[in-house]
Parts: C-alpha cells; structure tokens; sequence
C-alpha cells in the first residue's frame, strides 16, 4: 500500500496536507477516488490507523479506491503560512470557509492529481465532517461530489445529549474560551476513565470493543477546538438549524440529490441516533441508504464506528459496498 502526502495552499493562510492512498494490486481505476473528511477536534489520523484490524482508509484501498484524507486548516499536517480569513488571524475561520474554502480546494486539487479515470469524488464525513460536506454540496451548486457517506453527522439537532448541550449552552461564552493542550489532556485522561468511570466514556466510546490500550496512538487524532467554531455549535444547538451564509444547510439538503448513505450508532452520545439520521430523511436523494450500527451486547458509540473491533463488519463493508454502487436505495 502506498500513501503520497501533497501539500496545498488554501488561498487563506493555510497549507493544506492531503494524504493519497492505494493498493497497486487492486486498484481500479474505474472505481472513483474516494476523500475522507475528519470531524470537529480531530485530523485525519484515525482514518488511516486501527488498534486491532484494517483502517477505513487501509480497507477501502484494498477493495480498489483511490483513497484521499485530508487535513483541514488547523488539522493535522496542515500548515499556517499566512494572515487568515480577511486579515483576521488564522484561528479566526468559520463552518462556512472549511466547507467552501478548504473543502473546495482539496477536492479539486484531489481530482487534478488522482489516478481515477471518474471526474467525481465521493466524499466521507465523519461527524461534523459530514455536516462540512453538507455545507458544501448545499451552497455549491456545480460541486463535483458523485456520493456521499456520513458517519455519526449532525445536521439538525433532533436530540442533544446533556452533556453536551451543557458545554455548548452559551454561545458567547463558549466563543471566549481558547483551549489549549487537548491531545496531552485526552492521553491522561482516557485511560483514568476508563479504569475509574467507563460510563464517563462510554457517550463517545465503549471499551468492551475497542482497545483502549492504544489510547497514545488513538489520541493523535485529537486537535484543539476552534472558539469561533464553538460559538457556531453552540448557537446551532440552540435554535436546532444550522444557518449558513443565509441558508438553512438542513432545509437545503431537500434540494440536493447526490446519492447519499447515512451511518449511525445507536449508542452514540455525542451525536445522538436521531440527530444523526436526521440527513437521511432531509435528503432529496432518490437513492439512498440508512445503515444503523451496535447493539445491545455489542454498543456502538461514535468513536467506535472507526476504532472498534467491529467496526469492519458493521461500518467499513457497507460503505464500500455503498460506493461500489451495490445494495443501494434501501433502508435497513
């Protein structure tokens, strides 16, 4: 398996890094690339690593895509190199100008460069990943997205848990906070929960499945969070729709019709089951598909969609089934 990183200017202060992985034995060049886009406070690392078995990105290389990660300003192998948004600093960004900046320029640049003979990228959200792809595809009329995937994504936030909407509960305060220091913070952590208060844990992750062991590998994909960002989330919690550049992104939804596939955990507490299956039903789509992991022996949290040793079966075969254009247009 081969990985290639290129580096990318976003024309915004920032030096994006995009990672391009195949497998020369089977890669297919009918197949289209494949980009895989990480969530809010996190890079692309978790894509590519797995503490037990096969990486989402390892896996579908394997299965014949041309596989993309990438690293959106302030994540990752990104690079500041620049003033920012409008001379406004570099932490100063937006949900706007990572799906219509960023997103942007790394799905062109992925195309220019892929071994792909398609002209269309079907694109991979993980959690707020996916609501940037929605960003995108809503207010991007000519986008090049031919499929979408988004795992544990929020769009409209049916149900929120407490914890959650507790943190998130002042969107002036939460926009004041800087945090700093969150990766080293989490490898202390992570294992002090999971020794002394798993049920602390589990809205995110169930150690029954995953190998917590792994804990200073896993937490590489952590990254600070953004306050200007903070302060969006907290306001989108508030009044349930995100609002961006004027448009309602779930009411836009209605009016996409890219294939869309929808993954969710039942167990998930960051972003609950009904939040997170809320895009399947918003989405103008004629073929898609809603695919609900975990169980009662076997809980799903929202990391576990990408780290647990189940994670394979439950989440990575139907995805790439679902891009390879297979079991498409039902429910279930």
């Amino acid at each position: 398996m081969q990985t290639i990183e290129h580096r990318i200017p976003n024309d915004d202060g920032w030096e994006l890094s995009l990672f391009q992985t195949f497998e020369e034995r089977s890669f297919d060049s009918a197949l289209p690339p494949v980009m895989i886009v990480p969530g809010y406070g996190m890079n692309s690392f978790i894509f590519s690593y797995h503490p037990s078995g096969p990486s989402l990105e390892g896996y579908l290389a394997r299965r014949g895509f041309e596989v993309w990660r990438v690293d959106l300003r302030a994540q990752g192998g990104s690079r500041p190199f620049g003033v920012g948004r409008k001379g406004l600093g570099l932490e100063d960004f937006r949900l706007y100008d990572l799906a219509m900046t960023d997103l942007d320029v790394a799905l062109e640049a992925a195309l220019d460069r892929s071994r792909s003979k398609v002209p269309k990228m079907s694109v991979i959200g993980a959690s707020l990943g996916g609501t940037i792809l929605f960003i995108h595809v809503v207010l991007k009329r000519d986008h090049r997205v031919g499929r979408m995937v988004s795992i544990g994504s929020p769009l409209r936030w049916v149900r929120v848990h407490p914890v959650l909407r507790a943190a998130f509960v002042s969107p002036t305060l939460v926009g004041l906070v800087r945090l700093r220091g969150t990766r080293k913070l989490a490898e202390k952590l992570l294992p002090e929960l999971v020794r002394y208060a798993p049920w602390a844990l589990s809205v995110y992750m169930n150690p029954a499945i995953t190998d917590v062991s792994a804990a200073r590998d896993m937490v590489r994909t952590v990254e600070d969070p953004n306050r200007f960002i903070n302060r969006e989330i907290a306001a989108w919690m508030r009044d349930r729709d995100l609002v961006v550049g004027g448009v309602n992104v779930a009411e836009g939804l209605r009016r996409v019709t890219t294939p869309l596939m929808v993954v969710v955990a039942k167990q998930d507490g960051i972003v609950p089951r009904e939040t997170a299956a809320f895009p399947f039903e918003a989405s103008g789509a004629t073929e898609k598909r809603l695919v609900e992991v975990g169980s009662r022996d076997a809980a799903m949290a929202h990391a576990d969609m990408f780290v647990s040793k189940h994670a394979e079966e439950s989440v990575f075969v139907p995805v790439a089934d679902w891009l390879l254009g297979e079991n498409t247009a039902k429910k279930g």
